[in-house]
């Protein structure tokens, strides 16, 4: 059975993100950075490609919807408004961690086949935590997650910070590093792994590669501060003041894009946290990003509809496409040797 109190958590997490109490201290640091505006581009803006390779799919847009789910019930409409719109646009779906769909009796609702008869054409990521690859998940019960929702790849999500923060988290971590490169060895399929909002700095970035891992999601700072949720949603005054601590901790993502891209020329990049709109995606492309992920930013539209979520997107991606027309880039490849210059 799944237990009611992660449920009741999970729901907890999402009431305080759409809140906007969850917001980090930090900046995400792309206001550090302008592009220099071409006024006469030798392009057409209609045939400007925004298109990438990702998992061996074709997307038309370099977007990856990074779900945050809660209960069943939320998970389950959140979930069919992300597929929904991914199929629709073209772009990948990352659910959120399956560690309690794991645990259920019988399909969690918002985490089965479902998903892929609603997104058939879509790059899927199946999620959990790395806290739980010293607590009996393995081989075995990675490949019944990823067939669980038929996904391309699986995500392992770093959360230190917030399991730290949370009263009832995950704090031995022990082995984790271990059991993480025994994991990648041991499956077929592409082992992508991401932070949770504090960053992947460009030496864990390098030793993550080195065990094989297919892609990394930097996921930095400047979003969604999740040592914050953990404090907002706990009722004791010592958890609410140890969390506050945290709340400029990180590496900011603009940074963490740089640093991985200039360490790990050749590595799959997906640039996350705190991505508000098709500049800031513009700009972690330009920076080394090979695709952009989207959580917090589109979480009200998926909470209301898939026509929502399709609408959120399709503005970024005119956003997007808006940046190169006006740095003179054709394409995303173009798009990445452009000019950036810092502010300050």
């Amino acid at each position: 059975m799944t237990d009611p109190f992660s449920v009741s958590r999970k729901d907890q997490h999402l009431d305080v993100v759409l809140s906007g109490k969850g917001r980090h201290a930090l900046t995400t640091g792309f206001e550090d950075w302008r592009f220099i505006h071409e006024a006469l581009p030798d392009i057409d803006h209609d045939k400007i490609d925004l298109g990438v390779d990702f998992l061996g799919r074709r997307l038309l847009a370099p977007f990856l919807i990074s779900a945050m789910t809660g209960g069943p019930e939320r998970a389950e409409a959140i979930n069919i408004h992300l597929a929904e719109a991914a199929q629709h646009l073209g772009l990948a779906l990352a659910v959120g961690s399956q560690r309690g769909a794991l645990d259920a009796d019988g399909e969690l609702p918002g985490f089965g086949r479902s998903l892929r008869h609603r997104a058939p054409d879509t790059p899927i990521l199946a999620n959990i935590g790395a806290a739980q690859l010293t607590r009996g998940f393995g081989r075995d019960e990675a490949l019944r997650i990823i067939d669980m929702i038929d996904a391309d790849a699986l995500v392992v999500h770093l959360n230190p910070l917030q399991e730290a923060c949370q009263p009832e988290g995950d704090r031995d971590w022990w082995g984790v590093a271990a059991a993480l490169n025994a994991l990648v060895h041991e499956l077929d399929v592409p082992v992508i792994v991401k932070e949770t909002g504090a960053g992947i700095s460009a030496l864990t970035a390098q030793r993550l590669v080195a065990m094989g891992v297919a892609a990394i999601d930097v996921a930095g700072s400047g979003g969604t501060n999740w040592a914050l949720v953990e404090g907002q949603r706990s009722e004791k005054l010592e958890d609410q003041l140890h969390a506050a601590a945290f709340a400029d901790w990180g590496i900011p993502t603009a940074r963490a894009i740089a640093e991985a891209r200039n360490a790990l020329p050749s590595t799959v990049l997906i640039g996350s946290g705190g991505i508000r709109d098709g500049v800031d995606a513009a700009k972690a492309i330009r920076l080394g990003a090979d695709v952009v992920g989207v959580a917090a930013g589109v979480l009200n539209a998926a909470t209301q509809s898939t026509e929502a979520v399709i609408a959120h997107f399709q503005l970024m991606t005119r956003q997007l496409k808006t940046v190169c027309f006006c740095v003179n880039a054709p394409s995303l490849a173009h798009l990445k040797r452009v000019p950036l210059v810092p502010v300050r």
